[in-house]
C-alpha cells in the first residue's frame, strides 16, 4: 500500500528502525505503544527493523519488568517474552492505528489501564496486529520512517507469521470512516478517567516505570533536535494537524527521535570528521593563495567586479 504525504512523496512499505529490546517486544505484541517525539506520519503497516546495538542484560530486564507490572494491572500474568533479541535484522511489522499525545492516552477510557501506562512520551503511536518474521532478514536501517527496499519486502511478506497472544488489542477509531481520526488533539482530556496514574500506583509499578524511563534515556542524545513537537503543534487547527499527520516529508523524517535511534558508527563519524578537516584545510589554502596575488591582479579583479576595465 502507498501512503502519500502532503508534499506529494509516497511512503511505500514504510519501515522504522528501533533498538532492542523494544523492537522485538513490539512485533511480539507485548509493546502496544511506540513512543516518539514526533507524530506518526502514516497509518497502516509499518515494518520494524532492529538496530545494530546488542541490548545489555540490565536493559532487557528493566523492560521486561516494566511490562510484567503494567500487564499485572490488567490481571495478566502469563506474558511470554521473546527468547532472542536479534540485531541488524528486519523482524516483523505492526499496523499503526493512530497517534495520540501522551496526556490524551493516559485519560482514554476506551483502552485498558495497562495500555495507558505505556504513555511515557510526547507522541504515542498506537500499534496493533503484530506479525513477526519466521526468519529475520539481515539489513541496514535508517533514521525516521523510510522506504523498505522492494526485494527485502517481497522476501519478508512470505515469512510473516501472526502473533498468537491473548493480550491483543484493537484501538477503536472515533470515526471509522476516517483512518486519521485517532490523532493528537482528537480526544478530550479528563484525568478523572484514569484510576492508576496517581496515588494508587504500587511501589513496584513506580520502580518499573522509572526503570523503563532510564533504559530509554540511554539512547537519547543531548544534541538532538526536537522533531514535530513544537509549540505550534499545540495551536494547530484540526485541518493543519490532519495534513501534518497524513504525511511528513522523508527529509523531515530523517531527524532523530525520542529514544529509538541507531547511533552513527564510529568509523562513519571519523570519516565525516576527516572530511570536515579536509574542507577547512582547502578553504585555508584557497585564502592563502588569494593573499599571494600581486597588486596588478587585485586591481583587475576589483575592476571586473565593477564591470569596468582598469585604467
Amino acid at each position: 500500500m502507498r501512503r502519500r504525504n502532503q508534499h506529494g512523496n509516497i511512503y511505500k512499505d514504510p519501515c522504522l528502525t528501533m533498538h532492542q529490546p523494544w523492537a522485538s517486544l513490539l512485533v511480539h505484541g507485548i509493546k502496544r505503544i511506540e513512543g516518539r517525539s514526533w507524530p506518526a506520519p502514516i497509518r497502516g503497516r509499518l515494518w520494524i527493523h532492529a538496530a545494530s546495538k546488542v541490548p545489555d542484560v540490565a536493559t532487557v530486564k528493566a523492560m521486561e519488568d516494566f511490562y510484567r507490572e503494567i500487564y499485572a494491572v490488567d490481571g495478566v500474568t502469563d506474558l511470554k517474552f521473546p527468547e532472542h533479541y536479534p540485531v541488524s535484522r528486519l523482524i516483523g511489522c505492526v499496523e499503526i492505528a493512530g497517534c495520540l499525545r501522551g496526556e490524551e492516552l493516559t485519560c482514554w477510557k476506551e483502552v485498558s489501564e495497562g495500555v495507558r501506562l505505556e504513555a511515557l512520551t510526547n507522541f504515542c503511536w498506537l500499534c496493533e496486529q503484530p506479525q513477526k518474521l519466521s526468519e529475520p532478514l539481515k539489513m541496514r536501517g535508517d533514521q525516521g520512517v523510510y522506504i523498505l527496499e522492494r526485494k527485502i519486502m517481497e522476501a519478508a511478506v512470505i515469512g510473516l507469521l501472526p502473533v498468537e497472544s491473548s493480550c491483543s488489542i484493537k484501538f477503536p477509531l472515533p470515526n471509522p470512516a476516517d483512518r486519521y481520526s485517532l490523532r493528537p488533539g482528537s480526544l478530550p482530556l479528563d484525568s478523572s478517567k484514569n484510576k492508576v496514574h496517581g496515588a494508587e500506583k504500587s511501589p513496584s509499578l513506580i520502580a518499573a516505570i522509572d526503570g523503563a524511563r532510564a533504559a530509554a534515556m540511554q539512547y537519547s542524545r543531548k544534541d538532538s533536535k526536537p522533531l514535530k513537537d513544537t509549540p505550534r503543534d499545540n495551536k494547530m487547527t484540526n485541518s493543519e494537524l490532519e495534513d501534518k499527520l497524513k504525511g511528513v516529508s522523508l527529509e523531515e523524517d530523517r531527524g532523530e527521535t525520542a529514544v529509538d535511534i541507531e547511533h552513527i558508527g564510529q568509523a562513519e563519524g571519523t570519516s565525516k570528521l576527516a572530511d570536515v578537516k579536509k574542507q577547512k584545510q582547502q578553504g585555508s589554502n584557497f585564502s592563502h593563495r588569494l593573499g599571494q596575488h600581486n597588486a596588478g591582479s587585485s586591481l583587475i579583479f576589483s575592476a571586473a567586479l565593477r564591470g569596468i576595465r582598469p585604467s
